[in-house]
This record gives C-alpha cells, sequence and structure tokens, in this order.
C-alpha cells in the first residue's frame, strides 16, 4: 500500500514538474484554475515529503541496464551505494503527516478534495467546495441589511418600457343595446286596476307573487318555500334580488341523561316483575362489565321483559358471550339493541349463532361496532337470516353487495309471511 501512494504521488510531481495545468485534484484537470489549486505551498511540501524514495524505487524495479551510471568522485559513488542500501518502502508516511501541524493537515485535506462539478448525480455538496469558513464581518442587524436591500434597489435603473404608457384609450366605447320593444300582438294587457296594482307594489309583494306563480328562478329556495307556506302575509321582505343569506343556528338541548337506575332494574329482572316490559340502558357509559353480564344472565329466566336495549353502554366481547347464552334460554324477549359499542367480530359471531335456537325474536340490532365485523360474520348473518322465520327487523349494514342482498330476500320473505298471516 505504501509503495502504491508513493507510486502515484510520483507520477503527481512528475506531472506537476511537466504540465502547469495539471493537478491531482479530479475537478481540477485541465482547468485553467489548476495552476493556482497546484502551486498551494502546503501541497508542494507534503508532496515533497512523500514523494522521498520514489526515484529509488524506479531504479530498483527497473531493469539493470536501465539504471543509470554514476559518475564523479568516488566519495558521491560511495554515497550512491549507501543511498541503494537503504529502502525507500520503508518510509514512514504516518510520521511525516504527524510532523504536520493542524492548519498544514486541514490545508493538505482540503487541497486533495476530489470534486467532480459536472456530475449531475452528486449532492451539491460532493461537486464543490465548501466555501463557508470565512470569519463574520459584523454582527447581524436585519434594519440596516433592509436599508441596504432597498437602496440597491432605488439605485438599480428601471428597464425602458418598449411601449410607453400614455392613457389614451383604444378601440369604440361600449354602448349598452337598447332592449327590444314587444310587438303589439304579444304585448299582456291587464285590467287598469292590476295595471295600477301591480305598478305600485313593492320588491317584497313581487317576490310573493312570483313565488305564487311557480316563478321559483327569480330568487332563492328558501324565498320561494317561505311564499308557498305562508297565507295573508307577506313572507319575504328582502325583495327579489337580495342576497342569499344562510339561516341562523338553532341550538338544540343536549338530551338528559337516562334516568334508569341500574341497580333497581336488575333487581327487578331477577324477581321477573311482571310490570317491567321494556328496559333501557342507552347511553349509560359507567355500568360495570360485570353488572352487564348479570342483566343477561337475570334475562335468561325473565318471561316479561320485551324489549332491552343496551347500546352505547361500552360492552364488549364478554358481554357478548353472556348475551348469547341468554338468547340460546329466554322465550319472551321480542326486541334486542346492542348497537355502539366494542364488540369484536368473535363476540358477535356468537351472538349469531345463539339465533339458531331462538325463534321469539323479531327485532336484533348490531350496528356501529368499534371494528369491522368482517366478511365471515356478514356471511353467517345471512345464513342465520334466511334459516329464521321470525326475523322481521335486522339492524346492520353491509359492506359486502352478496349478504346484504340475501339479507334483504330473508327479511322481505318474513315480512310477506307475517302479512299472509294477518290476511287469513
Amino acid at each position: 500500500m505504501k509503495r502504491l501512494k508513493s507510486s502515484r504521488l510520483h507520477q503527481w510531481k512528475r506531472k506537476l514538474s511537466t504540465d502547469i495545468n495539471f493537478c491531482p485534484h479530479k475537478a481540477c484537470r485541465g482547468q485553467s484554475n489548476a495552476k493556482t489549486h497546484h502551486n498551494s505551498p502546503i501541497l508542494r511540501k507534503a508532496l515533497s515529503k512523500l514523494s522521498q524514495g520514489t526515484d529509488r524505487i524506479r531504479q530498483l524495479d527497473a531493469p539493470n541496464d536501465w539504471r543509470p551510471i554514476h559518475t564523479g568522485t568516488p566519495l558521491a559513488r560511495a554515497s550512491h551505494r549507501t543511498d541503494a542500501m537503504s529502502d525507500p518502502r520503508d518510509i514512514d508516511e504516518d510520521a511525516i503527516l504527524k510532523a504536520l501541524s493542524p492548519e498544514e493537515l486541514e490545508q493538505l485535506d482540503y487541497e486533495l478534495q476530489e470534486m467532480d462539478p459536472e456530475n449531475d448525480l452528486l449532492p451539491a455538496g460532493m461537486r464543490q467546495r465548501d466555501q463557508t469558513k470565512k470569519n463574520p464581518t459584523g454582527a447581524y442587524d436585519r434594519d440596516a441589511l433592509m436599508q441596504h436591500l432597498e437602496k440597491e434597489a432605488m439605485e438599480d435603473p428601471d428597464r425602458e418600457e418598449l411601449v410607453p404608457f400614455t392613457g389614451e384609450k383604444k378601440g369604440k366605447a361600449f354602448v349598452a343595446k337598447k332592449a327590444a320593444e314587444i310587438p303589439a300582438h304579444e304585448q299582456v294587457l291587464l285590467e287598469p286596476e292590476l295595471e295600477e296594482a301591480l305598478k305600485n307594489a313593492t320588491d317584497a309583494e313581487m317576490c310573493d307573487i312570483a313565488a305564487i306563480l311557480g316563478m321559483y328562478t327569480l330568487m332563492s329556495n328558501k324565498q320561494y318555500y317561505d311564499a308557498l307556506g305562508t297565507t295573508g302575509q307577506i313572507a319575504n321582505t328582502e325583495g327579489i334580488n337580495s342576497v342569499v343569506k344562510e339561516d341562523p343556528f338553532k341550538i338544540y338541548p343536549d338530551e338528559p341523561p337516562n334516568p334508569t337506575n341500574v341497580e333497581e332494574t336488575l333487581e327487578r329482572i331477577l324477581n321477573d316483575d311482571s310490570s317491567l316490559t321494556q328496559v333501557n340502558f342507552n347511553n349509560i357509559k359507567d355500568i360495570p362489565i360485570p353488572t352487564l353480564k348479570e342483566i343477561f344472565e337475570a334475562m335468561k329466566g325473565n318471561s316479561h321483559v320485551e324489549v332491552l336495549s343496551v347500546a352505547a353502554t361500552r360492552s364488549n366481547d364478554p358481554v357478548a358471550l353472556a348475551c348469547a347464552e341468554m338468547l340460546r334460554e329466554n322465550t319472551s324477549l321480542q326486541s334486542l339493541n346492542i348497537e355502539s359499542n366494542f364488540i369484536t367480530s368473535d363476540g358477535m359471531m356468537a351472538v349469531i349463532k345463539a339465533m339458531a335456537n331462538n325463534a321469539t325474536l323479531v327485532e336484533l340490532k348490531i350496528d356501529n361496532q368499534r371494528q369491522k365485523l368482517g366478511d365471515s360474520v356478514e356471511m353467517e348473518i345471512a345464513a342465520m337470516l334466511e334459516n329464521n322465520s321470525s326475523m322481521l327487523k335486522f339492524g346492520y349494514h353491509f359492506t359486502q353487495q352478496g349478504p346484504r342482498a340475501r339479507a334483504a330476500m330473508a327479511i322481505t320473505r318474513n315480512n310477506d309471511m307475517l302479512r299472509q298471516q294477518r290476511l287469513r
């Protein structure tokens, strides 16, 4: 490796001595500024130190008959023999580099950087040298900089206009055309009283008349329907050409919280209270999961509750499994709502499969869960509805066309069968 470096430096040294435009820096070869580049004293010092012995390498590698014949005094010949006995391959470049000062090493690294400004594929930092190492000229003053830029801009002469502005107007002035007169046979003649009434009518009255006559293109939809919905008074007070304004914002009060007492209702379900036919736990967020499971456990033996709704109660899969067990044993529940909960596809699959053993439920709502139920659950729902003749309403938004069509046909079939039974 040392010999290879020395050979390369020898080639550079020979080129430097013969070609003033040569530079070991790749980007400067053949350029006009190469002379000042490779004439750097730091670079020449490093090259002279690192290339010591390159002549000796060439002599050792050359044939015997090509070696130079030294003539002169015996002292000179002895000196040559002493120099030839030393191996130039033992030159320690690391020691030479350590002898350089940090400034000289930085300058040497700067001089030996290989740049390629013509290569567009390289980043900008590898195509040109870093030129940002200058010392600051002073503290940053934004106001002074802005004043300097403004002064430079004001002193810069404006370009002469090719066609100077004179303010002269060219072309013909626009003259509006006169409205064509309506022929006499097309004019609509009204009674003098109506003519007088229309002539003295206000814009608001004309707007209402246009709405009554069906001229809805002359006004906004709001003005049109307001005029049709009133009798005996003027609805539009702004005229036909009024700007459409937004409707006033209506403030609707929040829904009151669910007043259902969970503990009391659970006790009534356990006691099979005959007066309790509808149970609504919707939107009660603080019902514990064990309590929800107890509600479905209590519904197993209840024979009076017909409607059970637990929408938006944060029910999860354990609650869905308890619901599935309840559907297998309960024989009085007709409507079940478990929408807007955290039930996954596994819990919902258990509920759907439990419907195979239930013949009393006519309405089931399972939509708007936290995550999609998936294609397998939708196929199971379609198969359940096809085999269930009592289901009349099913609340779920299908994502696949196949299960949606099958479910719609099954629900329509069950409703037709119920309608035929009523007609008999």
